[in-house]
């Protein structure tokens, strides 16, 4: 059974590019990005990881950690890491995990069968300061991770964690957002978004982004 969302994200300590991780424990506070690979030196995980070092800068204003995957050993991770910095133009500012004996990748369930007995499955897991499972996504080996998604689906779960609000389709930060059909109260509703809000339907109220 794989993880679903709510679950506790399991803990593990595990050997990385910088070295040995006790997971819960290095998150800490910070909502973390745990995400897996194949393999080291395949292409479309090259870019993938020189973009996330490329966004270390949003990453770190939303509070977030990011944590690579792969079943491969840190020598190798290390020899990667000089690939990706001379090839995407940038410098690997995270670890990874060396998943050798596959104890993340069991707890994690990154190893589906029908796609390969030994490699990692492209999954991607958010996960918040409680521990708690958000969003989990798996990818197939020919189509790289969309990160302005992944950004905008954190920006999603930090605002509804704080706002009795839930975002629309495509919703962008700073769009209006939907107000929660279980909140009925106008008076309530007042003190919350005194922007005011338009109702399209009855369970369908728009109000601009309460944190703006």
């Amino acid at each position: 059974m794989g993880l679903k969302l709510g679950d506790i994200a399991p803990d593990f300590k595990q050997a990385s590019s910088e070295g040995d991780i006790q997971f819960h424990q290095w998150l800490g506070d910070s909502w973390g990005v745990l995400f897996s690979h194949p393999a080291d030196f395949t292409p479309v995980c090259t870019t993938e990881l020189g973009y996330t070092a490329k966004l270390a800068e949003a990453f770190a204003k939303r509070n977030v950690k990011a944590i690579a995957l792969s079943v491969d050993p840190v020598e190798s991770h290390l020899q990667w890491i000089d690939d990706i910095n001379d090839t995407q133009n940038t410098r690997v500012n995270f670890p990874i995990l060396a998943d050798a004996d596959r104890k993340v990748s069991d707890l994690y369930d990154l190893i589906h069968p029908n796609a390969s007995d030994t490699l990692t499955v492209r999954s991607l897991f958010v996960i918040d300061p409680n521990k708690k499972v958000r969003l989990t996504i798996t990818y197939p080996a020919s189509t790289g991770r969309n990160f302005n998604e992944i950004l905008r689906v954190i920006d999603s779960l930090q605002l509804t964690d704080s706002h009795k609000v839930a975002t629309p389709a495509n919703w962008q930060d700073g769009d209006e957002v939907v107000i929660v059909p279980s909140l009925k109260d106008e008076q309530e509703i007042r003190q919350r978004f005194p922007k005011g809000y338009r109702a399209v339907r009855p369970y369908l109220r728009l109000t601009p982004q309460p944190n703006k």
